[in-house]
């Protein structure tokens, strides 16, 4: 007996869909997407709130089972305000996920004729930045530095003291040295040039960050997670340099680590760069064969 003389014998009164392949596609992306919504929700505030969302959805399902008419006709006329009393407790949460959304890289990747103003800095930036962090390490003085890239970062530009200087080790050094005006917060770096210091930066809720770091370090996650920018962070307990970048925190870095990832930064060149510039050279050579 084959398969098919199988089902038909023993399987007559079961309901077989007809599953494509589109289904299943469809089934595997919002397998995807469901998967990253929880590990996201994981590291952050929300998953204590989703816990207690579950447990009152399971006292709800209690209800329906065992016929509690008072309290399914309470639900049934309360989930309007459910709705959006979630939408207020959930708003960080959901401002963050539309802010990654709207990243340049995101839309760069499906739009590929997408530009921006990228910020680049020098060689002699980079190894100055560098110099300075390993020795503001050296002599356990904290620093908090933003490299900014494609997202500007103007709403934290404005939370400090505006500077318009050239990013060297000598300027990094006294501005992060203890007691003087412009210590403490973080300072952004646009290009070349140092923007502005004692900038507030966001605080992240990510539930995995180790307890061991400060308001430092939790702030320098933050700001990464809601900017492309590169964060670069000196402790004033151990005098180790991290950098967080994409929400993520590499701890106690090596000078090399620190410059392979200024490195990355600086010479990133987007897919949508070639591109218009291949476009513009092809404009520009047409334009000269027709003259």
């Amino acid at each position: 007996m084959n398969i098919s003389d199988w089902i038909e014998k023993y399987g007559g009164g079961l309901y077989f869909p007809d599953i494509k392949v589109t289904d299943i596609i469809e089934v595997l992306i919002l397998t995807f997407l469901i998967y990253q919504v929880m590990v996201w929700i994981k590291n952050t505030k929300a998953w204590m709130l989703l816990k207690g969302i579950i447990v009152l959805a399971v006292f709800i399902l209690i209800a329906a089972i065992f016929n509690m008419h008072t309290i399914l006709y309470l639900v049934k006329n309360s989930v309007t305000v459910m709705a959006t009393a979630a939408i207020v407790v959930f708003q960080p949460e959901l401002r963050r996920a539309l802010e990654k959304l709207g990243e340049r890289q995101f839309w760069s990747s499906v739009v590929p004729f997408e530009t921006g103003r990228e910020s680049r800095f020098s060689e002699e930036t980079r190894e100055e930045m560098i110099r300075a962090c390993y020795a503001m390490g050296r002599v356990k003085t904290g620093a908090l530095i933003v490299v900014e890239q494609a997202i500007r970062l103007n709403e934290y530009e404005s939370t400090g003291i505006k500077m318009d200087c050239l990013v060297s080790s000598q300027v990094l050094i006294n501005i992060f040295e203890h007691n003087t005006p412009l210590h403490d917060g973080a300072i952004i770096v646009r290009g070349d040039r140092i923007v502005s210091a004692t900038c507030y930066l966001p605080l992240s809720d990510n539930m995995g960050i180790s307890k061991d770091l400060g308001t430092r370090h939790r702030a320098a996650v933050g700001m990464s997670e809601v900017s492309d920018a590169l964060v670069i962070v000196v402790s004033e307990e151990t005098g180790a340099v991290s950098v967080a970048q994409g929400g993520q925190l590499a701890r106690n870095i090596s000078e090399t680590e620190l410059r392979e990832k200024l490195s990355d930064i600086q010479h990133k060149k987007t897919e949508a760069n070639r591109i218009v510039a291949f476009w513009k050279g092809w404009r520009k050579h047409e334009r000269k064969n027709h003259k």
